[in-house]
């Protein structure tokens, strides 16, 4: 995510490395790559300029204090300018009314109804709602086939009516569907174009003006750039739209709409999706983005999406084991299996400071872990349960069991054994911390 964008950025913000002073000239070299890369990443002229006029301006009224060089100044100030360009918090989902309806607007082929499905899903898992997703694509009876799929595979009932083709009509009737039925939240999956037209407009206008949603929200390809935001201002000129659903995150997206839209529409960003899954969905928060982009990582999210995973209770009996020296293989795939529910694997690693530049032009598979998994289902009972019986014979066997080879579960092994080491030594280290701060409670 945004990797062209954080490498040029990096790129400008070497202008003043070994610097000692901030001085007009210097800024204005960096402020100049700073918009350059904006550009690139096709933020608007207007935007740009105004952005870097503003860092420029910050940066000369500030004093570099003697444990900040002025890279790092200018690194700060761009995180908070663009924090503050993205729409500075987050802005929650309204979900208003008995029940609330959301309505989903945007072009075809935006990734709109799969979103519905996500947000769908969300509400449910998430904020404990009983949503019904509605079918409202009177054109394309393919549309309402894929929302019925994605319905089944969350668990969501899909409202539809082939044979009706008012849209307006279809969406009161789900209402009172909803209504009779205790679905608290209705989601309209409205019909998408190629391109703007007014006949589409108009229609969803309409649907609009008949069920009078808490939200209506926009859903926008983010790899389509600066036209994502043009078809923005269109649809928020006709619908007056409460908030963007940015899509398609994961992909080759130079990151220039979810750059520069809050500002030419003066909406929010309230979501992203960054990925095919059905839970693949993230509340926006512009400062964690904006880390992100300036390559500071995002270890809040990182870690909220570790805790969705593993409950109180199972970290209380892993980290149990892990002092009794008894984190084995059956723990260890336990936790393979809860990384790979986080996302993929590029996006969590971009989360960790450092780590996503150093790994930007490496390839990591969603199937990462695949091998070793093979590896560890090859080990019998006993040897997942008690990880120093196995000895070379064992591991040949494991090696011809997985399809690997001996060096491969050598690796593995040794790696594991690593990894179950360090944990030791941080629950030790933690541990250790605790009970000098306990002291310190206690001579005061």
């Amino acid at each position: 995510m945004f990797e062209n964008i954080s490498e040029k950025l990096e790129r400008a913000f070497k202008v003043l490395k070994g610097e000692g002073n901030i001085t007009e000239l210097n800024v204005a070299e960096t402020a100049k790559e700073i918009r350059r890369a904006l550009l690139d990443a096709d933020v608007s002229f207007k935007v740009a300029k105004e952005f870097t006029d503003r860092i420029r301006e910050k940066a000369l009224g500030e004093k570099v204090l003697t444990s900040l060089k002025p890279g790092q100044l200018l690194v700060k100030i761009t995180h908070d300018e663009l924090k503050q360009l993205m729409g500075g918090s987050a802005t929650d989902i309204r979900l208003e009314g008995s029940p609330a309806v959301v309505l989903m607007s945007g072009l075809q082929g935006s990734g709109k109804t799969t979103f519905s499905g996500k947000l769908a899903n969300f509400l449910k898992t998430k904020k404990g709602k009983k949503p019904l997703l509605v079918a409202c694509d009177i054109y394309r009876p393919a549309a309402i086939d894929q929302l019925h799929i994605v319905g089944e595979g969350i668990g969501v009932e899909v409202f539809s009516e082939r044979e009706n083709k008012s849209a307006v009509s279809i969406a009161q009737n789900a209402i009172v569907h909803a209504k009779q039925n205790g679905f608290n939240v209705v989601i309209i999956d409205t019909a998408g174009r190629l391109a703007i037209d007014d006949e589409m407009m108009t229609e969803i206008a309409n649907v609009k003006k008949a069920v009078n949603p808490s939200e209506t929200l926009f859903v926008v390809d983010a790899m389509t750039g600066q036209d994502a935001v043009n078809t923005a201002r269109t649809f928020n000129e006709r619908l007056s739209f409460d908030g963007v659903i940015l899509t398609k995150l994961d992909g080759d997206t130079r990151g220039g709409a979810a750059i520069s839209i809050l500002h030419e529409v003066n909406k929010p960003i309230k979501f992203i999706g960054t990925g095919e899954k059905m839970d693949a969905i993230d509340v926006f928060y512009p400062e964690r983005m904006a880390s992100r982009i300036l390559g500071m990582g995002d270890v809040v999210t990182l870690v909220e999406r570790a805790q969705e995973q593993m409950d109180e209770e199972q970290a209380k009996i892993l980290e149990r084991k892990i002092k009794r020296d008894k984190f084995d293989y059956n723990d260890f795939l336990e936790q393979i299996g809860q990384i790979k529910k986080m996302g993929n694997m590029k996006d969590i690693m971009s989360m960790i400071p450092g780590v996503g530049k150093a790994m930007k032009d490496i390839e990591i598979s969603d199937d990462a872990f695949k091998h070793v998994e093979a590896m560890i289902k090859s080990m019998t009972p006993k040897e997942r349960g008690n990880p120093m019986v196995i000895d070379m014979s064992r591991k040949s066997r494991i090696a011809r069991g997985s399809g690997r080879s001996l060096d491969d579960v050598n690796r593995m092994v040794k790696q594991f054994d690593q990894m179950r080491g360090m944990m030791k030594m941080m629950t030790n280290k933690t541990q250790m911390m605790n009970m000098m701060k306990n002291m310190k409670g206690m001579k005061r």
